[in-house]
Parts: C-alpha cells; sequence; structure tokens
C-alpha cells in the first residue's frame, strides 16, 4: 500500500545563513554527526576511518557531474536556459556524448513558454572564438508537462562532451542562490568522478580527500563504486500534500556482477557513502526479486517496496540477479530505477549511511527518517544548535540504520 506521508511533518526552520553557500578550503575540513544507537556526537570529517567497521563494504557514486546549464537566445533577444537532463537520441550516456553534429536530450526549459519555433543561437556575450565556431542550436522538438526534448545541433566535429565543457555550466543547486562560478568545477565534483552523466553531485562524497580514502584502504574495507546519474529530480520540490502525489524520474545505474556477489555475504556490513547510493544499492533486491518471478530484471518503479510483502531474504534476490547476469554473459546490471525511500520503507541491503544535511520537506529527508527510525528531528535539531552546515556545501553525518 502506498504510505500516505504528509510532508508538512518533514519540515524545519533552516535559516539561510546556515545554508553552505561555497565549498570549504580544504575538502575534509568539514564536521562529522555521528549518529548510532540513539547517541550522537560530534566530530572532524578526517576521522570518519574509526566509524567504518573493518569488515565492510564501503559503497561509492562514482557518477561525473556534466556541465548541463546552456544558456540560449531567441532572435528576439530573450534568453532561454535548458538544462540537460537525460539523452533522448541516442538513449545510451557514452554515445551522445560521442556525438559529433547532433542529438536530442530531454531537459528541462526556463521561460519554455516563451520558446515556439524559433531556432536558438546559444548565448554568446564574450564573443568567444571556439564557441563560435562551434554554433550550438536548440531546437524544441515536444514538451511532456514540466520535460521538453530538445535537439541541438553544432559544427566543427566536436564530440557532444567537448561541446558541454566550452559551452556550458555547473549546474550548482538552485538554493544556493548563486550563479556557478570556476570553484564550483572542481568542487561540485569527487575526486573519484568517472562516468559522466550527473546533473547533481552525489555530494556526501565531496568530503572525501586521498587522506580518509587511504586510510580507509589502510584499515582493509573493501571499497567499491556503482554508477548512478543524478537527475534534476533531486532538485524538484515535494509540492502536493501528500508524498503520494510526488512524481520521482528514473535514473539509470550500473553495478558490477562482482559487487552484487560480495553483496551476497550476510556478514558484510554495507557502508553507503550518499543517498544515491542507498537508493541504487537498496534497487537491486527489486531486480532480483523480477529475477525470480519473472525471469529477468526490469526498471524499479517508485512504489514497487510498498505494493507486497516479499518473503525472499536478500541473499535469495541478490543470488537470483546475479544468476541472471552469468547466465547471459554480463559483467554489469545496467537498469533504471525511480525507488522512493519513505518512513515504512524496508532496507535490505545498507546498514551505515555517510550524508549531508538535506533540505527541508524533501524525499531525501523522508529517506533519512525512514533510515533512523524516526529519528531525524532529533539529528537536524542537535546539527542546528551546533552550527553545523546544510546543504551541498555543507557538513556531513555518519548515520547507523535503526535496527527498531
Amino acid at each position: 500500500m502506498i504510505p500516505e506521508i504528509r510532508i508538512s511533518d518533514y519540515s524545519y526552520d533552516l535559516p539561510e545563513e546556515r545554508i553552505a553557500k561555497y565549498p570549504l578550503q580544504q575538502r575534509d575540513s568539514s564536521r562529522l554527526l555521528k549518529y548510532e544507537n540513539g547517541e550522537i556526537s560530534d566530530h572532524p570529517f578526517r576521522d570518519i576511518a574509526e566509524f567504518i567497521p573493518s569488515d565492510s563494504i564501503m559503497v561509492f557514486n562514482d557518477t561525473k557531474v556534466v556541465p548541463a546549464r546552456l544558456h540560449f537566445q531567441r532572435p528576439t533577444g530573450a534568453h532561454i536556459e535548458i538544462f540537460c537532463l537525460e539523452p533522448e537520441e541516442p538513449a545510451e550516456y557514452s554515445r551522445i556524448f560521442a556525438e559529433t553534429g547532433k542529438c536530442r536530450w530531454k531537459c528541462i526549459v526556463g521561460n519554455v513558454k516563451r520558446w515556439k519555433s524559433d531556432v536558438l543561437t546559444l548565448y554568446n556575450p564574450d564573443s568567444d572564438a571556439m564557441v563560435s565556431d562551434m554554433d550550438l542550436k536548440a531546437v524544441l522538438v515536444g514538451r511532456d508537462n514540466e520535460i521538453s526534448t530538445v535537439e541541438f545541433t553544432w559544427a566543427g566535429g566536436y564530440p557532444f562532451s567537448r561541446v558541454l565543457e566550452i559551452c556550458g555550466t555547473v549546474p550548482i543547486p538552485p538554493y544556493l542562490n548563486r550563479e556557478s562560478e570556476a570553484v564550483d568545477t572542481e568542487r561540485y565534483q569527487t575526486l573519484y568522478a568517472r562516468y559522466r552523466g550527473s546533473v547533481a553531485a552525489p555530494t556526501a562524497g565531496l568530503h572525501f580527500a586521498g587522506t580518509e580514502l587511504d586510510a580507509i584502504r589502510k584499515k582493509g574495507v573493501d571499497m567499491e563504486t556503482v554508477c548512478l546519474h543524478v537527475g534534476a529530480g533531486t532538485f524538484l520540490p515535494v509540492k502536493s500534500d501528500l508524498i503520494s502525489g510526488h512524481r520521482m524520474h528514473r535514473e539509470p545505474f550500473i553495478v558490477r556482477k562482482e559487487l552484487i556477489r560480495k553483496l551476497i555475504d550476510p556478514g558484510k556490513t554495507v557502508v553507503s557513502v550518499g543517498t544515491t547510493s542507498v537508493r541504487t544499492l537498496e534497487s537491486l533486491y527489486y531486480a532480483g526479486v523480477d529475477c525470480i518471478e519473472k525471469g529477468a530484471p526490469s526498471d524499479i518503479g517508485q512504489w514497487v517496496p510498498y505494493g507486497r510483502e516479499y518473503g525472499y531474504s536478500t541473499e535469495e534476490a541478490l543470488t537470483a540477479l546475479a544468476g541472471y547476469l552469468d547466465r547471459n554473459g554480463l559483467d554489469e546490471l545496467k537498469i533504471g530505477t525511480r525507488i522512493i525511500i519513505v518512513p515504512g520503507f524496508r532496507f535490505r541491503v545498507t546498514d551505515i549511511l555517510v550524508t549531508n544535511f538535506h533540505q527541508p520537506q524533501s524525499t531525501l529527508l523522508l529517506l533519512i527518517s525512514a533510515f533512523v527510525g524516526g529519528e531525524w528531528r532529533r539529528i537536524y535539531d542537535y546539527a542546528l544548535e551546533n552550527g553545523f552546515r546544510f546543504l551541498s556545501y555543507g557538513d556531513s553525518s555518519i548515520l547507523f540504520r535503526s535496527r527498531a
């Protein structure tokens, strides 16, 4: 049954001055709130390796943020901002970034009602020669509610990845209330980012510098990666009174078969770095159920975890998923998820979560509440009363899952 949760019950007063507008000078100079067995404590982030059990599997999201915001101009002079969300044609990230003349994306378009049939030209106020040579243009192909399909064309034979690097800007979150700056190009990206595709950073990973990663590795922790490309849905506020009225957007992910096999071991503690990693890991269980019941995995729907009782153990589901990959000669699982994690969700994989402090009335705050058994308000009250910095460039927390 779909949970009937009032989003107003997950609100709190977040003063503007508590939102971290810029990153700290050093990645790992942030603070770390630790929550375990009902106890809250305050630590430097540099101490995080101390709290990771040596027998853990620690999972990072190695997606890479692309400069997906493009500013165009109508023939009338009006400005139109286009925010690339997801490949449309070609539909694969690797293929669309390699295209050299034309491609289509699903986008969010600012001032879209003012854009009819015009061919837009990239706004180039500084008359940059390379930008001029690329001659990037945009045509509106179609609309589906807030999502538009846009076709881009350009000259010069450049791959689209290069076009974005030259013409686009880093899509920092709107709640920072500022334009992207040079510092964001480096710092709104994890050190281990590898695969292009996200329009938002998996921000829990922004705190990790080489020192912490080395300390965790030396402790014997098995450090693994998944890749979930974060969509702009992470920025969209919940507008409905009940969470049942909120629509989650599809986000594609990739998980290696080797990691799935490791997760089958019930004796391992699984540490997820970020909510995107949690959503990926927890989606694996339902992909495994599909393998048991249908013979193959499919995209995970938003409300799949709540629609019925599931009698399969985590080991059974993940074993079935790994078996499907074996039978089909696949080394990776590539599907998508719309899964939403709210109070009442049963966690099957994740034991410990490293995450930042999230917006009021957001789906991410609901995930935190589900993970800590409803203790989110006490945790956030402590963070507010003790000077922690909030949101994407803010401080971090390490939360041990409630067993209640």
